[in-house]
């Protein structure tokens, strides 16, 4: 297909390079190990340009046993400091997995992650996923998790002014709201006043569209329009934070049994386009694409396949697609 070049508001795009993906019968999906030269590879390809700004998605996490003072060392991928060259940055996940919920300890943790990575980091997420409560693996299982926001983003945020990085932007992220779980930001934003909402950059989206309910193919590129819209105006708009750019911080479709890596490419391209063409009037800052590769190609579960490439970094066709998307839309 013939597309012209694109007019939209151009996007800031990303990528998670781990392996380790997902959540699988209670842990998670880990396969080979990650090969540091052929994710650097990669990142190149999909980046384009070195001058491209591009982001390199890494997690680390704060429970009951991480030692303040650091250094605080990323757990997926390992190293990811390394992939932060030239114009790519680390879009840093800080996840709150305390217990006891340590909320103290991980206000501290969060500014000795700003003075270890702020340098190399042009977005920190503080927790993920808070809004989930039934996955030990995410944030919102664990207690205070909510404080934790509240209290957390504005700590990051004075420490990165103190360090003077400014290019620092400081924000969370949620799964679809609907319902009543709708008002899930408002009540943040009512518990943590001005001195959470000014410290706030940008709120984050994780979605899987057609992963876990099915969406017929024609319908995909209007159920994202529709979802979009709707946290832009039900969710956002509504807790006060309408100013803010929303960042689809995961986005994925998993090849598999009856899922063909075709269809990934598809779904890649028509998710992507959708988010191009509404930047502007729903003010989307960027795309981060989950993941780069598979956790394990030899196994057939969803969250084993996640990747545009094989566990051995053999590209599939998602992976041309979304470099074309990245040249295409990236600014």
């Amino acid at each position: 297909m013939t597309r012209t070049p694109s007019t939209s508001t151009p996007l800031l795009f990303g990528i998670y390079p781990g392996g380790a993906t997902g959540d699988d019968a209670g842990g998670l999906a880990v396969g080979p190990p990650d090969d540091p030269a052929q994710v650097s590879t990669a990142l190149d390809l999909l980046q384009g340009s070195p001058d491209r700004p591009f982001l390199v998605r890494a997690y680390t996490h704060f429970d009951d046993t991480t030692r303040l003072g650091g250094p605080h060392p990323t757990a997926t991928p390992a190293g990811a400091e390394r992939y932060a060259t030239g114009a790519r940055r680390l879009d840093l996940v800080a996840q709150y997995r305390s217990a006891a919920g340590d909320v103290d300890g991980y206000c501290a943790f969060l500014g000795e992650l700003v003075e270890q990575y702020g340098p190399v980091t042009r977005t920190l997420q503080v927790t993920e996923e808070p809004d989930v409560t039934t996955n030990p693996v995410l944030d919102g299982y664990h207690p205070g998790v909510r404080e934790a926001i509240v209290r957390g983003v504005p700590a990051a945020a004075a420490r990165a002014r103190e360090l003077g990085h400014t290019h620092l932007r400081i924000g969370f992220n949620t799964t679809p709201l609907f319902g009543p779980a709708t008002a899930f930001v408002a009540e943040l934003t009512a518990l943590g006043g001005t001195e959470f909402t000014d410290a706030l950059d940008y709120v984050g989206l994780d979605f899987f569209p057609d992963v876990f309910r099915p969406v017929a193919a024609d319908g995909l590129a209007p159920a994202v329009a529709g979802l979009l819209r709707h946290h832009r105006e039900a969710v956002l708009a509504p807790a006060g934070l309408g100013r803010l750019p929303l960042h689809i911080t995961e986005h994925g479709w998993p090849t598999g049994p009856e899922r063909h890596p075709e269809r990934q490419a598809e779904v890649v391209e028509t998710v992507v386009t959708a988010v191009a063409e509404l930047a502007g009037p729903l003010r989307l800052s960027g795309y981060t694409h989950f993941a780069l590769r598979d956790a394990d190609s030899s196994r057939p579960g969803l969250f084993h396949r996640f990747g545009l490439t094989t566990d051995d970094y053999a590209p599939k066709p998602a992976f041309d697609a979304l470099r074309v998307l990245v040249a295409r839309h990236g600014g």
